[in-house]
């Protein structure tokens, strides 16, 4: 299978930094469910940013869709086509929400990429059904629960269609109904063929959302890649890259029961 990301022997630093990623070599392949874990700093923020085109290795080759990115030419036509193709949710859904309204928020996007309002139109109301906030569209996103405004960055992004979702803890601060809702609706997306990717600290969430796991130790190297049920099984692994301590392990979290309740 072709891969749809291909990093080979990236470096990243922030300014006046040690570099957060160095030598980092990756594929992720169309269609995958992958999680990115590792404790606090250790670079998964950084890496899901690079994947969505919103920053770019300093050292190394980045390929997308077959095409080689960097950040001289990523511009114009270029970027919106990305954008289009590969859409990212902010752990912190109100980084990304800016309009005044949630009909606003949820047509910013299309109406940037030229599509005509009828065809907007039709996709708000179609996908506002979908997340159940139908009712909330002439309301302020921020004055919103946190359930609600996750629903309305999600929305943002799902009516390009995105071929990818990229999602950076995506249930934090989310109540488990919520959770439960968005976990549902991640099993469809990947249903449909849609490639996904995580970074996330919960661990008992790791297997309803991902078959693959790329672990990065506390020095920015990778320190595992392989299926997740695998790695989960690997405690010793787990707390040599500080990710758990001496009394884990998981619960088995059965989301389509909680969504019941």
């Amino acid at each position: 299978m072709k891969p749809i990301f291909s990093l080979d022997k990236i470096t990243y630093s922030y300014p006046q930094s040690t570099p957060v990623l160095s030598d980092l070599s990756i594929a992720i392949n169309e269609g995958e469910k992958v999680s990115i874990l590792g404790a606090n700093g250790c670079g998964k923020s950084t890496l899901l940013k690079i994947l969505a085109g919103l920053i770019f290795p300093q050292r190394g080759t980045f390929t997308a869709f077959g095409e080689k990115l960097d950040a001289r030419q990523f511009n114009g036509s270029i970027a919106k086509k990305y954008h289009r193709r590969v859409g990212f949710i902010f752990q912190d859904s109100e980084v990304q929400l800016f309009c005044s309204t949630v009909y606003e928020e949820l047509a910013f996007g299309p109406l940037q990429l030229g599509y005509p309002p009828e065809t907007v139109n039709q996709r708000i109301e179609e996908l506002s059904a979908l997340l159940g906030i139908d009712k909330l569209l002439d309301h302020t996103p921020f004055k919103l629960s946190g359930g609600e405004k996750k629903k309305v960055a999600i929305g943002s992004t799902l009516i390009l269609n995105p071929d990818v979702l990229i999602l950076d803890e995506p249930t934090n601060s989310l109540d488990p109904r919520s959770q439960a809702w968005l976990l549902n609706l991640l099993q469809e997306l990947s249903d449909a063929g849609k490639t996904l990717i995580f970074a996330t600290h919960n661990l008992d969430l790791v297997p309803q959302v991902s078959d693959r796991a790329i672990l990065f130790g506390e020095d920015h190297s990778i320190a595992a890649d392989m299926p997740v049920q695998k790695l989960l099984k690997n405690v010793a692994l787990l707390k040599q890259v500080n990710l758990v301590d001496a009394h884990f392990h998981t619960h088995p979290w059965d989301f389509k029961q909680e969504a019941k309740k």
